[in-house]
């Protein structure tokens, strides 16, 4: 019986790491790219489970930050410190757009600039 059983978990597992490792090759072939927008399952996703994480990441790291202040303020890290433990989690909690992965986040804040600079200059034409 433990005999039968060892081929048939090693094909499983063969199985399966040849499916995972070819999943981000789909998702490439299938032409999604950063440009579009999240959907509706991205954003309650991110509304129920990312957000209320992300906030309590921000919380708890700064408690870990005053906890670890004075051995930053040895080392001299303090603004390195605050910027990974709360500056970035707040970020991606309160700013980032719902839905969005930083990547999308960070080029649809470019098309964004890009827009307000084009009507400042088509202003400042006219």
């Amino acid at each position: 019986m433990l005999r039968a059983k060892r081929p048939v978990l090693a094909s499983i597992l063969a199985t399966t790491l040849v499916l995972t490792s070819s999943l981000p090759m789909a998702s490439f072939a299938a032409g999604t790219s950063v440009d579009e927008r999240p959907g509706e399952v991205a954003m309650i996703g991110d509304t129920l489970l990312a957000r209320p994480t992300l906030i309590g990441s921000t919380i708890i790291g700064a408690a870990l930050w005053v906890v670890t202040l004075p051995f930053s303020v040895l080392g001299g890290n303090v603004g390195e410190a605050g910027k990974t433990l709360v500056v970035s989690p707040a970020k991606n909690a309160f700013v980032r757009c719902l839905g969005c992965t930083p990547a999308q986040h960070e080029s649809l804040a470019s098309v964004r600039r890009t827009e307000k600079k084009q009507k400042q200059m088509a202003k400042a034409g006219q």
